[in-house]
Order: structure tokens, then C-alpha cells, then sequence
């Protein structure tokens, strides 16, 4: 049976690599660490987490906590490995940090089909591979992945706006309207209209806000020339009105005249469920967002499903990059984890684990696996490799990105817990329909 090389040990890697021994392959796993740094990384472990302890929410009514009851469906490795190093934090999945890496990487020794490496990976390896480099791919690496790919496929810092649940947008103020009519006349568009002092106000807090990564940033510092809101603003006090903010061919329903500035809101997905903030890609803390963003009238009750980030950071435009599964064109390489823009730790082990199914299928001559899109980690997926969808930027499962309900739900808590019941009876029904993809019991190696 062919080996099968993967390249990164953090969370997609791992759990990647663990899935495939579990049904009988063998394993080429190769690790960077500890011989070249990442500047990120503390230790040797594989697996280690290096920025919270924190694995999210596992309320049922949260997508957080409905990803991981679809990874426990799932037979995840990692999953299982975290409840094992708990460590109390209310309402979330916290680990204790050594001993959940230290776990991951004793079972990774200790499978007879895996080789580990420790060595650093300079292109990309012939198939069948997944790629599973992370955030912090190296240097070389992420040059032989962008001449693969095509020269703009790789993002080397990435901003990303907020996005907002639709249902906490105050409508008797934000109006929906296109510029000068344009498009379709219901409006593409939610626009959250500002007088001048609004307007002076808000310009001063986002100035005077703070900041995530402490310095200045200019265009060819940036992805796509992807200026952060706060940074347009420093290069003078109405350049945002001239740029993202700007009210031409607007009008205010309720005053019948022109704002002084508008923030557009754009829709995240059909159902119109999530609105992004057009052209706030931001720097600030997320404390500093929640303050200065709700400001913007209509928001002052928004409920963030996703606040906007900035950072170093590697990850592919899948969408337009890549074919479904996160597949390499022309190549049996998958990507898997934060490289392919879906964000978070446990998004990256359910990352890993999709990866596995996809090189079993593939080795096995099944039909490409696609987890039902009304599951949490199905949706992020359709969203992540449509070609429609634009300005991608890293995601975390969300309730925004899921198909709606057959009959609407008013109450926020019984609607999302209808989303996890829904995704887990379909996710239930397509593994039964999927049986060769998966095994009957772990093997007597795993822990």
C-alpha cells in the first residue's frame, strides 16, 4: 500500500497522520522542529499550541461546541487526546498545554505505520501528501507552494473585517441601498449612515484605539494592498470618507439627504445571515473593536460572529487556488489546516481529519468525500473552496455560514441548537452512507 507523506506536525497534521494508521497506511510524517524554529514554537512536541489553551466553547447552541460533537462522531484522535488533558474553564474545552502535546506526540511514536522525521520540507513531495505547514509555513516552502499554485495563491499578512450576526443590526437606522441605485433595487448593501460629529468621533477612538501589532503598516506590507481601516485613517482624518466610507449616491431615508459618511455592510453568504464590514480590516484588539465599531450607528448592539484580525500569517486563496477538498490541481496533494484559510485549533484537527478521508478515497478509488454543508465544518468548507466566494480571508466555523432553517426560528438559542441538531442527524446519515471510510475501533496501539 502506497506511503503516504505529510508534511507538518501541529494540529492538521497530527490528526491527519493518525486517521490514515488507523486504517491501515503507512505514514511519512515530516517536522520542522526542533532543528529549524518557527520563531512561534516553544518545544519539540507535536501538536503544541502556542497561543491559547483553548480549544472553544462546547455548548451545544454554539458552532464551536457543535464542531466538536462532529469530530467526536467522527472518531477524532486529537479530540479524544484533549478531553483526556482538561483543565477547567467554565463553558470551554481548555488543555493542559505540555500534557496534551506530550500525549500527541507519544501516540505518533508509538504508531507502527508512522516514520517521523524532523526535518525541514524545501518543495512540495510527490503524492500522495498532504500539506499541513500551517500559519508559519517556512520560507521555501511557501515559495515552491506559490509557483505551484500561481503567483498571488499565497498570502504572506492577512487583514481580515469583522462580520456581524444580521439579526443584531439596528434596520430602523442601517437602510439598505446600492450606490446610485445600482444593481439590485433592494440593495445589495447595508448602510449605516454618520453625521459629521459622529463621524469626528468615531475617527478619534479608532486613532486613539489600541492596537494588536504595534507599528505602522504600508501597502507593501500588506496582502492585495489590504489597508487596515485604522491605517487609512492615519494617513489623514478623511481619507476613510474618500475611500470605504464614502456617501456618494447614497441617501438617508430618514433625513433625505446624503450622510456625511456610511459604512456598507455586505452580506457574507445568500441567506444574508452574516454582514461584513466593507473595508475594515483592522489591527485593533478585539476589546478595542467591541468599543469603537459599535459606535458605528446601527451597531450599537451588534453581535460580532467573527471579529477582524491581522497578523503574519501563510494561507492559501482556496477558493480560486485549489479544487474541492482543498486538492492541489493535477497533483494528489491536499492542504489541511490554517495553510488553506480555515481558522482555529479545532478547525484545524477537523481540517486533518477531512484530509485523511480524502487520500483514503483517493487510494481506495471511492468517490470524493463532501461532508453535508449543514454541518458546521461542511458549511466552512463549501464556503472555503466555492469559486464565487470573494475576498477570502481565514474563517472559523459559524452559524452565519449555514444553510438556513426549512421554517425560521425567532429565538436565537433554539435556532442555533436546531443548526446542531440538523448538522449532527445529516452528518450522522452521510457517515453511515460512507462506511469504507471509516473504521469500526481504534486500533490497540492508540491510546
Amino acid at each position: 500500500m502506497a506511503e503516504v507523506t505529510v508534511i507538518g506536525g501541529g494540529l492538521a497534521g497530527s490528526e491527519c497522520a493518525l486517521q490514515l494508521v488507523r486504517r491501515g497506511f503507512s505514514v511519512l510524517l515530516v517536522e520542522e522542529r526542533p532543528g529549524v524554529s518557527t520563531g512561534a514554537h516553544r518545544t519539540p512536541w507535536l501538536a503544541e499550541l502556542v497561543c491559547s489553551n483553548s480549544l472553544k466553547s462546547e455548548r451545544e447552541d454554539s458552532a464551536a461546541g457543535l464542531l466538536k460533537r462532529e469530530l467526536e462522531l467522527m472518531d477524532s484522535a486529537l479530540l479524544e487526546i484533549a478531553k483526556a488533558n482538561r483543565v477547567e474553564a467554565g463553558g470551554a474545552l481548555a488543555v493542559d498545554r505540555e500534557g496534551f502535546a506530550l500525549d500527541v506526540t507519544r501516540e505518533v511514536e508509538e504508531a507502527p505505520l508512522i516514520t517521523l522525521e524532523r526535518r525541514e520540507q524545501l518543495d512540495l513531495p510527490e503524492g500522495p501528501a498532504v500539506v499541513a505547514t500551517g500559519p508559519l509555513t517556512s520560507p521555501a516552502l511557501a515559495k515552491a507552494i506559490e509557483a505551484t499554485l500561481g503567483e498571488r495563491s499565497l498570502a504572506f499578512f492577512d487583514a481580515a473585517a469583522p462580520i456581524v450576526d444580521a439579526e443584531t443590526i439596528d434596520r430602523s437606522i442601517a437602510f439598505s441601498q446600492n450606490r446610485y441605485g445600482e444593481g439590485d433595487s433592494s440593495g445589495d448593501y447595508l448602510n449605516c449612515p454618520m453625521d459629521k460629529a459622529e463621524y469626528e468621533m468615531f475617527i478619534d477612538a479608532l486613532l486613539g484605539a489600541d492596537r494588536v501589532i504595534l507599528r505602522d503598516f504600508e501597502t507593501k506590507d500588506l496582502f492585495s494592498a489590504c489597508q487596515p481601516i485604522e491605517e487609512v485613517a492615519r494617513a489623514g482624518r478623511d481619507a476613510p470618507r474618500y475611500g470605504a466610507l464614502k456617501p456618494v449616491g447614497l441617501v438617508d431615508p430618514r433625513t433625505g439627504r446624503r450622510p456625511w459618511a456610511v459604512v456598507q455592510l455586505r452580506a457574507e453568504n445568500a441567506q444574508r445571515s452574516a454582514y461584513n464590514l466593507v473595508g475594515f480590516q483592522t489591527n485593533l484588539t478585539f476589546a478595542a473593536q467591541r468599543r469603537v465599531f459599535k459606535m458605528i450607528p446601527g451597531l450599537e448592539h451588534a453581535e460580532f460572529f467573527r471579529y477582524g484580525v491581522m497578523h503574519r500569517n501563510s494561507f492559501v486563496d482556496s477558493p480560486h487556488a485549489l479544487e474541492g477538498g482543498f486538492k492541489v490541481r493535477g497533483r494528489a496533494i491536499w492542504l489541511a489546516g490554517q495553510l488553506t484559510g480555515t481558522e482555529g485549533y479545532t478547525e484545524a484537527i477537523a481540517s486533518g481529519l477531512l484530509a485523511a478521508l480524502h487520500v483514503v478515497a483517493y487510494l481506495s478509488d471511492l468517490a470524493e468525500p463532501v461532508l453535508p454543508p449543514t454541518s458546521a465544518f461542511g458549511s466552512l468548507v463549501a464556503w472555503a473552496t466555492n469559486p464565487s466566494t470573494t475576498h477570502y480571508q481565514p474563517q472559523h466555523v459559524n452559524f452565519g455560514l449555514m444553510p438556513p432553517l426549512a421554517e425560521p426560528i425567532r429565538n436565537k438559542r433554539e435556532r442555533h441548537v436546531a443548526f446542531a441538531e440538523r448538522a449532527m442527524r445529516d452528518l450522522a446519515s452521510w457517515k453511515r452512507e460512507n462506511p469504507r471510510l471509516f473504521v469500526e475501533a481504534k486500533p490497540a496501539w492508540a491510546r
